[in-house]
C-alpha cells in the first residue's frame, strides 16, 4: 500500500467583507446539527455604542447642537447625522446586533444609508435571525 504524499481537506466557508476587512464565515450548522456561534460585527457595534454616547451627550446639556459635538469629537456632522439614526433602532434590532445574530449580508453602509422609522419594518427588511 502506498501513502500519498499530499493530503487535500475539503473545509466549506465563505469570504465575506465586514467593516473593511475579510473575514471567513463557516457553514450555518456543524455536522452535528449544533449551530456555529456568530461574532457581532464590530463595526455596527462601534457605531450604535457611538450613537448612543453621542445621544446621552446631547439629551444631558453637555453639549447644545451636532455641531459642536461633531466639532469636539473631530468627524463631519453630516457623519454624525448618520450614525445618530442607529439610536432610533428598534430594541430587537440592537440586541440582535449585539449578540451577532444580524443576517451577514447587512453592513453598517446599509444601516447608514436609511432606516425606516417603524421598528416592525426595520426588524423584516434586515432579516433579523434566530
Amino acid at each position: 500500500m502506498t501513502i500519498p504524499e499530499t493530503v487535500t481537506i475539503h473545509v466549506p466557508f465563505r469570504v465575506i467583507k465586514r467593516g473593511g476587512r475579510k473575514e471567513m464565515v463557516w457553514p450555518s450548522n456543524m455536522p452535528d446539527g449544533a449551530p456555529l456561534p456568530r461574532k457581532p460585527n464590530a463595526a455596527l457595534v462601534k457605531a450604535l455604542a457611538r450613537a448612543f454616547r453621542w445621544q446621552r451627550m446631547l439629551e444631558s446639556g453637555q453639549f447644545t447642537t451636532m455641531s459642536e459635538l461633531a466639532n469636539r469629537e473631530n468627524i463631519a456632522p453630516t457623519y454624525m447625522t448618520r450614525v445618530m439614526r442607529l439610536s432610533l433602532l428598534s430594541p430587537a434590532m440592537v440586541d440582535t446586533i449585539l449578540d451577532g445574530r444580524l443576517s451577514h449580508t447587512v453592513t453598517l453602509a446599509d444601516l447608514l444609508r436609511h432606516v425606516p422609522a417603524e421598528w416592525d419594518v426595520q426588524e423584516t427588511r434586515y432579516c433579523i435571525t434566530g
